[in-house]
């Protein structure tokens, strides 16, 4: 069992690397409700860790996560490879999970030996990794060179931003400062 699981995440990274493909993981429901649950753990994760993560913030990055979830799977079926679509997904969801993780790591780690824009910067290069991951599965998945599938990814990531800035004070609602107040006129 424990020798499975390992395999499993070796097989994750090696894709996060871009090593291997999404074909790398059985096509098994099982697999893909353990990336689930990763991708819920790592969310979970993030609720507890991160001060301005809440609820709503959860349930916002859910339903983006599931627009761009969507546009991947109907690329993947307009390229007529429909049986590919759970083991593609899989491998996003799961990579996605694995990248959540590693950016709480270094959230609570780096924070003791490097300033705060070093962190961010850093957390900032681990997140947008994640388009030419989603980008090298997807390629993969429809059976195109790597830039297909990389401008598809940039083109979900796109949309994905366009719907958490059209969000955005759904997600983060602070009221402003005094100073804001002062110099907006009523």
């Amino acid at each position: 069992m424990i020798c499975n699981v390992l395999s499993l995440l070796r097989t994750i990274f090696d894709i996060i690397l871009l090593r291997k493909g999404p074909e790398a993981l059985p096509s098994a429901p099982v697999i893909f409700f353990i990336a689930v649950a990763l991708w819920v753990l790592s969310s979970v994760g993030a609720w507890i860790s991160v001060d301005n993560y809440t609820g709503s913030t959860f349930l916002v990055g859910f339903l983006i996560s599931a627009v761009g979830f969507i546009i991947y799977a109907l690329l993947i079926n307009a390229a007529g490879k429909a049986e590919r679509i759970r083991q593609s997904l899989s491998a996003i969801i799961a990579c996605g999970a694995v990248i959540s993780f590693a950016v709480l790591i270094v959230e609570a780690v780096l924070p003791l030996f490097l300033g705060k824009e070093h962190v961010s910067a850093i957390i900032t290069i681990m997140l947008l990794w994640s388009v030419p991951v989603e980008g090298h599965i997807i390629a993969r998945a429809i059976d195109r060179l790597w830039y297909v599938g990389l401008v598809a990814a940039s083109t979900v990531f796109i949309v994905q931003l366009f719907l958490l800035a059209s969000l955005g004070p759904v997600i983060d609602p602070q009221p402003p400062s005094a100073n804001e107040a002062v110099a907006q006129p009523a």
